[in-house]
């Protein structure tokens, strides 16, 4: 975890955290001690309460402002601040709305996503686009409007992406240009900390080994239960974020984690049973057991380094 001032939390953004994992992700970070922005497009009005409380955390009832009011409940610190990642406007807006609520950043997990798998012949152009605002370009505003911040005090950034690997991209190649675009910004953007030789800023990835209970998992579920064998609970993921912001630097820079494998291999976790949705039943594991290495015999070789920005030539 990044170093604090002594009289204020570290402040995590948790971007995507109205419903599912982020929401996971966000409560159970205000309950390790972080202060939170709670941040979605999904807002709701804080003068109404939802019958039940706290709502169906998979459900359109849940949004940031009930997940905030989830945390506060429980003792801790959170703001719930609307944005839409598709507009850079708006991403200034949270960031600016952050820093006057907390006047730091420490953490940023970004969460959200747009989804649509089939194969391109059935992939319209529009949803191919809406998910590259959403996914990498939403992913890039974000971490460019984050990073001068993140610089002043360290931090830490985890995106929610996937290792890269051939298989990914069957039956969905429009989702998976966005989302191994997401990690490819990690792997950049980790080379470039190393390059400026910093030791307190990371960037890491992470994915599910084992498909999670979500809004996006609803659609199966409702239609076969019997799918709700094969989930876990958004608990998993949260814990692995927790343990790679807990982890050295350099055993999470650049690096695109699977979540399970990293809390066995990082936090000695054998038994991950308390994590399956249903009691009982062992979830079928939906990625690979071993990952290519991506890395070549001539990976230190940079060649002729050339830096566009300061070229005179400019947009």
């Amino acid at each position: 975890m990044p170093s604090s001032n002594a009289n204020s939390k570290p402040v995590a953004l948790v971007v995507g955290a109205s419903r599912g994992i982020g929401r996971q992700v966000a409560i159970d970070l205000a309950s390790n001690g972080y202060a939170v922005v709670v941040a979605a497009k999904t807002i709701g009005d804080p003068s109404k309460t939802t019958d039940p409380f706290p709502p169906n955390p998979n459900s359109p009832a849940s949004n940031i402002t009930t997940v905030a009011r989830e945390i506060t409940l429980a003792g801790g610190d959170a703001s719930p601040i609307q944005v839409d990642v598709r507009y850079p406007e708006s991403i200034q807006n949270l960031i600016s709305k952050t820093l006057s609520t907390y006047g730091r950043i420490d953490v940023l997990v970004y969460n959200s996503g747009a989804i649509y798998w089939a194969p391109v012949s059935s992939t319209p152009l529009k949803r191919f686009q809406l998910m590259q605002r959403i996914n990498p370009e939403g992913l890039y505003a974000t971490v460019e409007a984050t990073l001068p911040h993140l610089r002043k005090q360290g931090g830490r950034i985890v995106v929610v992406s996937p290792p890269i690997y051939s298989r990914f991209f069957r039956g969905k190649t429009a989702y998976a240009m966005g989302k191994v675009g997401m990690s490819v910004l990690t792997k950049g953007l980790a080379m470039d900390f190393e390059r400026e030789g910093g030791n307190n800023l990371a960037i890491t990835s992470i994915w599910p080994a084992v498909a999670i209970e979500s809004a996006a998992t609803e659609q199966f579920t409702r239609d076969n239960p019997e799918e709700l064998n094969d989930l876990r609970k958004p608990a998993i993921f949260s814990d692995a974020i927790l343990a790679i912001l807990k982890a050295p630097i350099s055993a999470v820079n650049g690096e695109l984690l699977l979540d399970e494998d990293f809390l066995r291999d990082h936090e000695g976790v054998t038994d991950f049973s308390k994590y399956n949705l249903v009691p009982g039943k062992i979830p079928r594991r939906i990625m690979p057991m071993k990952l290519p290495d991506l890395t070549v015999a001539e990976q230190a070789d940079e060649g002729k380094r050339h830096d566009s920005s300061k070229a005179k030539a400019k947009l």
